[in-house]
């Protein structure tokens, strides 16, 4: 007889439960990163904020949440990822909470600040769960799809979440949803998530201080950019600061005995070509994010709930295009659907950044977004098992922890890349008319990002991708042995 198939004992005992804890409480964090802006102008008139007191509610977040991503993976490897993870939950639930109830501007930057430490420990600690509850192959494939679908719906969905709880209730009702959610998940994960082995040895503390200094001076150099321009002493300050403590950042991990982030993963094309890919992809979608919110509600005279429900068709698209990736995953080498992707995204934002002032929504905005939602539902899964693709069990922590640090640093680059290039957009004319020269600069920037995005792809993504599928696959002649190749 031949023997019976294990492959049910390699899974956990509730893969259901455990997937849905770990993309829940990644959703969670995802959408507290755009709820916030179609919430935006309600939040300031109730606090009474400024201009840069506002952009902090969103920046305080930002550059503790990319400052400390490599230090929250590797808590995770260290002291038992499910302890860590739930510490997260709790740090983020809280803070919510706090920011739900500011009665002041500091109040509120200081819990965006501290919501931004507990994102910190939970998006690497999410992703390397998934990776150590899942065996290898077409389970992890499925997961990772969901995971990678989830990434790509949650910021559109807080657009549409956030505008209609600043419609209907209150910009503090985004964040005081988060406490009940949380709370379910703390209570959830200990009994059905497994604790992880820890590593032993030291703490990297040179590594995390450098890295967390690192990415935190060269995200608030990102951040200053955008209102102080590029040229500011204290952006370029800031920028080369970053740069120099990530050099040295770099030279410490090669010495070290237990990196924070082990050099030997970039040491795969394809993880190396995930990353950088991401870096970019994300550089140009939140450019797309943050201006096309702006022309819906001042060029087409939506208002927030209408500015939300504007994103729903892309929203739709790619949480159905996600869902085909576990199915295409077994016909076609990944990098297919990634480049295919990349390709129907940067179709899509190009059109959208041609919209005129006098253009309707289903034409201008809706189409587009169509082949961008596409796009989003193709690449994310891919990008996102690349980037841990072929990792070792004890890199798990790093490795997931490097896809979200790039994720977070591309968004903050793109940014102030977009910001910087609306600004070029010429005076005069109506509000109208400037506000669609603008989104146009900044999307034509997000182009050009999503471009570079896919020259990375097809030169280490696609081939390092073919060659491995080319030394898995079975020899088809006689005593012919396959030699495995480097990816």
């Amino acid at each position: 007889m031949p023997p019976t198939s294990n492959r049910s004992s390699n899974l956990p005992a509730h893969p259901a439960a455990i997937l849905a804890i770990v993309l829940i409480s990644y959703f969670m964090i995802l959408l507290d990163n755009s709820v916030i802006f179609t919430a935006l102008p309600s939040l300031q008139a109730d606090l009474r904020l400024s201009t840069g007191e506002l952009s902090w509610v969103q920046d305080a977040y930002t550059l503790v949440f990319g400052g400390l991503l490599l230090l929250g993976a590797r808590a995770g490897d260290l002291l038992g990822r499910r302890r860590v993870f739930v510490f997260g939950l709790v740090v983020f639930a809280l803070a919510s909470l706090a920011i739900g109830c500011s009665p002041t501007a500091w109040w509120a930057i200081a819990g965006r600040a501290i919501q931004g430490i507990g994102a910190a420990i939970v998006a690497p600690t999410s992703l390397s769960l998934l990776t150590a509850s899942f065996p290898e192959g077409r389970e992890r494939t499925r997961a990772v799809a969901w995971y990678g679908a989830t990434a790509g719906i949650g910021a559109s969905l807080g657009l549409v979440i956030g505008g209609a709880l600043a419609h209907w209730i209150s910009w503090r009702a985004g964040f005081f949803v988060n406490v009940p959610i949380g709370a379910a998940m703390i209570v959830l994960a200990p009994r059905f998530l497994v604790e992880t082995g820890r590593s032993r040895g030291r703490f990297d503390v040179a590594g995390a201080a450098t890295a967390t200094l690192g990415v935190g001076a060269l995200v608030f150099g990102i951040i200053d950019s955008a209102d102080a321009g590029w040229l500011s002493p204290v952006t370029i300050g800031s920028l080369t600061a970053g740069v120099l403590l990530l050099v040295g950042f770099v030279l410490i991990e090669a010495r070290a005995a237990q990196p924070i982030m082990p050099l030997r993963l970039f040491a795969s094309r394809r993880r190396t070509g995930a990353y950088l890919s991401r870096f970019l992809y994300l550089g140009a979608m939140i450019g797309f994010f943050f201006f096309t919110t702006q022309l819906m509600q001042d060029v087409l005279g939506f208002d927030p709930l209408q500015a939300g429900l504007g994103f729903l068709p892309m929203t739709a698209v790619n949480f159905a295009v996600a869902m085909s990736i576990p199915r295409l995953a077994r016909r076609l080498p990944s990098s297919v659907p990634l480049v295919a992707g990349i390709v129907l995204t940067l179709a899509g934002m190009f059109w959208l950044s041609r919209a005129e002032a006098g253009a309707g929504y289903w034409l201008a905005v809706a189409l587009p977004m169509v082949l961008i939602g596409a796009g989003q539902g193709l690449a994310f899964a891919p990008l996102t098992s690349f980037g841990i693709i072929g990792a070792p069990a004890a890199d798990a922590g790093a490795a997931s922890g490097l896809v979200n640090t790039f994720h977070q640093v591309g968004t903050c680059l793109g940014l102030g890349i977009a910001v910087a290039a609306a600004a070029t957009a010429p005076a005069g004319g109506s509000a109208a008319a400037t506000m669609t020269a603008q989104v146009g600069l900044a999307l034509t920037a997000g182009s050009v990002l999503l471009l570079l995005s896919l020259i990375v792809s097809l030169v280490l993504i696609v081939p390092a991708d073919l060659a491995a599928r080319r030394s898995a696959a079975p020899a088809t002649t006689g005593s012919v042995r396959r030699v495995p190749v480097a990816d």
